[in-house]
């Protein structure tokens, strides 16, 4: 299967506020990427991968384990240094300023099990100039999670679903959430998807990675498929069910069968 260059949605709502003066540019680009781990050899995790995200998107990331998502999230959030090849973020190497604007959901929980739930409110708005006290409060209010909990004697789905609230509290441009659902029941991932698909700028981005591609495709714009670290795919879930006359779960079970 060929590459598919995305174009740029230019009917996308620009956001209501600005950050930065590379508005113009595009919110995110990947030009020959590459990431290739010490004692590896000659395999990459990440090949020669060239793609430019619109504003304005939710869009799905996609693949079988091993196949490069997670090492692709890490170089755009600049914690992982491409072998070679370029990550722009409004037109910027990840630095202090796209940090500002990308609102990252790892896959594994991070948060201060010693901390209190409304400590950590605190502390991510003294961290981010962006983040929304009313709008955390609002959503933990709406899943009965107690604010003065301590975070130790929350189970591990009310954990990620705090973590969730956190990152979905920022005003950010691009919102980059690895796994967002797994491990947590099928009422809670209704929620999640609500929070994700209400809580973020009309002219913002999401990139959600997720294996449990039938319980998000609804709310997908676009979907990325990548395999063996190359991308294989990047096109609407429209022109998928259209031209394909499949779901996007039925089409992904066909493209990476064994």
């Amino acid at each position: 299967m060929n590459e598919m260059n995305y174009p740029v949605n230019n009917d996308a709502q620009e956001p209501l506020y600005t950050k930065n003066p590379y508005s113009e540019a595009p919110l995110l680009q990947l030009t020959d990427l590459c990431k290739r781990y010490p004692g590896m050899g000659s395999y990459m995790s990440v090949f020669h991968i060239n793609l430019t995200i619109p504003r304005g998107r939710i869009i799905g990331l996609l693949g079988p384990n091993g196949c490069g998502k997670t090492t692709l999230i890490k170089m755009i959030n600049g914690l992982l240094a491409p072998t070679s090849g370029n990550v722009l973020i409004n037109g910027l190497i990840p630095c202090p300023a796209t940090k500002r604007v990308i609102s990252y959901l790892p896959e594994r929980t991070y948060l201060d099990n010693g901390m209190k739930v409304a400590q950590m409110v605190d502390y991510f708005a003294d961290f981010y100039e962006d983040f929304s006290k009313e709008k955390a409060y609002e959503m933990l209010n709406a899943l009965g999670i107690d604010s003065n909990a301590h975070l130790k004697t929350l189970s591990k789905g009310t954990k990620e679903k705090v973590q969730l609230i956190l990152v979905m509290s920022r005003h950010a441009d691009l919102y980059i959430l690895d796994e967002p659902i797994a491990g947590v029941d099928p009422a809670a991932r209704d929620f999640i998807l609500r929070t994700i698909i209400t809580n973020y700028n009309p002219g913002s981005t999401i990139i959600l990675s997720t294996h449990l591609i039938s319980d998000i495709e609804n709310v997908l714009d676009d979907v990325i498929f990548m395999k063996n670290g190359s991308l294989m795919l990047y096109t609407s879930v429209d022109s998928i069910r259209s031209q394909m006359g499949k779901s996007v779960d039925t089409y992904f079970r066909e493209v990476y069968a064994c």
